[in-house]
């Protein structure tokens, strides 16, 4: 396999399924919260969106890599506005700047699958 494959190809799929994994591994703090096992639930589905958006987005980047890596540097733009990470630059380097590289590796893909 070409190094350029695997680059935007490749990297972008595993690094995306890792990020995705990230923030559901984040949304497990909602079970140290007080409240009723129900209510535990619910926030923690509330906390997952994001990521249940991302793998939405994954799954059309992986069919349609030009659009799926569109939809992933939106993402990063709005998970950077909404989250409000470029408030911090630790907080910006861990959450906003993997999803807008998956979107740019995504885009440089000249694999696309009409």
């Amino acid at each position: 396999m070409k190094t350029q494959t695997i680059l935007t190809t490749w990297f972008p799929r595993v690094l995306a399924i890792i990020f995705i994994a990230f923030l559901v591994l984040l949304s497990f703090d909602v079970f140290s919260l007080n409240g009723s096992v129900l209510e535990k639930m619910g926030g923690f589905l509330v906390e997952n969106i994001p990521a249940i958006l991302l793998v939405i987005a994954l799954v059309l980047a992986w069919k349609k890599p030009i659009t799926g890596g569109a939809i992933f540097v939106v993402m990063g733009i709005i998970f950077t506005i909404f989250y409000r990470t470029y408030q911090r630059w630790d907080t910006f380097v861990l959450i906003s700047v993997p999803l807008l590289l998956i979107g740019f590796l995504f885009l440089l893909n000249k694999n696309e699958h009409n």
